[in-house]
């Protein structure tokens, strides 16, 4: 039964996703936060579909812990949800991704409307400055920026080594690091 249910929720997530990329197109016309609110209510359909279909829910503990004023967080990243679920927690997400994400059609060019920081993961210290630059720019407009430190998904128990990124950040921003521990990838492995 969980096998089905995983498969039809799969089926909704990407058909919807499809349908709804395609919907959002004139949105890209639009000043970045009229994106960040559409995002909002895509992920709410995806989220609410995780929990009907799937019969999975969530629980988020110590968000009384939050600083007010800027801040980065730094998490473990197992699974897409990570990536959703942020959208709902902080006003307004900044995430470092990997800069190949904003090749794929559509999915890419939400991505960079959105404000997200790009990096090429194969250029050094140059991706480092401009994480940095990239960093600072989304704090001044209100951002939260979101790191993983150990810059790809790991299996629920694995562990990576972290990047230097996330000390950089933590040196040149000047902002507390909230570290935050998820368990997705037990329940979303990918």
């Amino acid at each position: 039964m969980t096998s089905l249910r995983s498969l039809v929720f799969n089926l909704l997530f990407f058909g919807l996703t499809a349908v709804m990329a395609v919907f959002y197109l004139p949105f890209l016309l639009l000043p970045r936060k009229t994106m960040v609110a559409g995002a909002r209510f895509w992920i709410r359909i995806m989220l609410w579909l995780l929990r009907q279909v799937a019969g999975l829910s969530h629980e988020f503990k110590g968000l009384e812990h939050l600083p007010q004023g800027p801040f980065l967080i730094a998490a473990k990243h197992q699974s897409a949800w990570d990536t959703l679920i942020f959208h709902l927690l902080l006003p307004d997400p900044a995430f470092i991704l990997k800069k190949e994400l904003l090749t794929i059609p559509l999915f890419g060019w939400y991505l960079a409307h959105h404000g997200m920081i790009a990096i090429d993961r194969g250029a050094g210290a140059g991706a480092l400055k401009k994480m940095l630059r990239e960093a600072q720019k989304a704090l001044e407009r209100g951002s939260i920026p979101v790191v993983f430190p150990e810059g790809t998904r790991t299996a629920p128990g694995d562990s990576l080594p972290y990047h230097p990124g996330i000390a950089a950040l933590y040196a040149d921003l000047k902002v507390p690091v909230v570290p935050v521990a998820l368990n997705s990838g037990v329940f979303w492995r990918r």
